[in-house]
């Protein structure tokens, strides 16, 4: 009976790039690169390493057996110790991680996990924009039933609210934008941050060990570094780097809630693909399975902000490692939870369909409710008390409401009442006007979606193959 239990989130949601960065063979390689890296500059900067030993060491840096790194950590109860011994044992050399402490290495790595994922998700996030964008300008004139508080309110267009949720996802990515542009490395620092043991091992010159470190710098391809940071980077930044994959799974998340409402009142779908199954005992049944997708990862997510926060903030002197088993979980299941978030997005924004009919005749329902405010704006122009006029309206509105919702009227008659009623001096005319302005008049929506397309184009300019990115087939 096999004992392995499966990361959900990796094997199900998550791309095949995304579980590389994180996985246990994708992991060591990386740290093996970081050792050759630092054995290399500690050469250059006159450390005596032997000839062929480098050559060795990157000879056989991609033969991972994690399993057999298992084995030796059950003996030495140590991770880098167990991974040390094994890279050793197959160069059969014994020069790596001289003058280094544990932290230089996992610190550093992970951090260089954490940059790269946050650069693919950066890439994805454009192409989720980019898709926004699209949708948006096809649906910029397409008249809608704005909603508060889920009840219909006035017009807008479909295109207006694609842009709303689109602008959102826009604010999120220039955080994100900052947020790598000065993504800060612990580097090469020594058991409590002074690099004790590199000067010494450069005999004393400090100038030697901060060269170094400034070579294994510019081996991560970060753009900043910690200065005075001790064993461990501050847990801020890991809060830090989780809030922004939040906030970019927001936007993301309000629109698949708000498609799931809409495939209920059957205005929109998340499309359903050949031979997709609703529900094993109701045929009819076509769910919005990918938009609840978003909503149930953007709850993992917030969940790994909860955990983040208890981390940040509670560091003892110099550093201790009790945050260990939950960086362990938090970190790469964050950035698998948030790659298949925006890789089911993408897939929504390609497969979604809009059913102006029923669009149409939802409009046409609520019209004389969403053209209310306007209709008093008419009524003060012709002499009425703002107040009265309020009132006059709101009595004849909340009366229609319930005869519609009673069946006691088929179609909704408030204008006709409004004309009929003595308080007011509107005329079926006035009337007619204000309904054939108000079906199509949203203000300046159509204005707002060019804006946010705008906007938009200029992130695609400057990332065009992230703009193109396409995603794979989704489970």
């Amino acid at each position: 009976m096999s004992e392995f239990i499966p990361n959900v989130l990796a094997e199900r949601y998550a791309t095949t790039s995304m579980r590389a960065l994180w996985s246990p063979e994708g992991k060591v390689r990386l740290e093996r690169d970081y050792w050759i890296a630092v054995l290399k500059g500690q050469r250059d900067l006159g450390i005596s390493v032997p000839d062929g030993v480098i050559e060795a060491y990157e000879k056989v840096k991609d033969q991972v057996n994690v399993a057999s790194i298992m084995e030796r950590e059950r003996v030495t109860r140590h991770d880098v110790k167990a991974r040390i011994e094994e890279f050793c044992d197959l160069a059969g050399h014994e020069h790596l991680h001289k003058g280094m402490t544990s932290r230089d290495l996992t610190e550093n790595v992970e951090q260089l996990q954490v940059f790269r994922s946050l650069l693919d998700i950066r890439a994805k996030c454009v192409a989720s924009l980019a898709g926004i964008a699209r949708r948006a300008a096809e649906t910029r004139d397409i008249p809608l039933t704005a909603r508060t508080h889920n009840v219909a309110a006035q017009v807008t267009t479909l295109g207006k609210r694609l842009a709303m949720f689109g602008e959102e996802l826009l604010v999120a990515f220039g955080d994100l934008q900052h947020l790598i542009a000065s993504y800060p490395a612990r580097g090469l620092k020594g058991a409590v941050g002074t690099r004790l043991d590199q000067i010494t091992l450069f005999n004393g010159d400090a100038g030697k060990a901060s060269e170094l470190e400034n070579s294994i710098l510019k081996h991560l391809g970060m753009p900043a570094s910690f200065n005075a940071v001790g064993q461990v980077y501050p847990r801020s930044l890991d809060l830090q780097v989780v809030a922004s994959l939040c906030q970019l799974a927001s936007g993301p998340s309000s629109f698949a809630r708000t498609l799931r409402l809409m495939a209920g009142q059957e205005l929109a779908s998340e499309g359903f693909a050949k031979g997709q199954v609703g529900s094993s005992a109701m045929p009819h049944k076509m769910n919005s399975r990918s938009c609840e997708r978003i909503n149930g990862l953007h709850v993992i997510l917030k969940g790994y902000l909860a955990m983040a926060a208890g981390l940040a903030g509670d560091q003892w002197n110099e550093g201790d490692v009790s945050c260990s088993v939950v960086r362990r979980v938090m970190l790469p299941d964050a950035f698998l939870a948030m790659d298949g978030l925006l890789e089911t997005l993408l897939t929504v924004l390609n497969q979604m369909e809009v059913f102006e009919a029923v669009v149409e005749q939802e409009l046409m329902r609520y019209l004389p409710f969403l053209l209310t405010t306007t209709v008093m704006m008419e009524a003060v122009k012709a002499g009425a008390g703002r107040e009265t006029a309020h009132e006059v309206i709101k009595e004849h509105a909340v009366q229609v409401a319930k005869d519609m919702r009673t069946g006691k009227v088929r179609e909704n008659d408030l204008l006709t009442r409004l004309v009929h009623d003595p308080r007011l001096t509107l005329t079926a005319a006035d009337m007619q006007r204000v309904v054939d302005a108000g079906r199509t008049n949203a203000g300046d929506a159509p204005q707002q979606v060019d804006a946010f397309c705008a906007r938009v184009a200029a992130i695609t300019h400057e990332f065009p193959q992230a703009a193109a990115y396409q995603p794979g087939v989704i489970l």
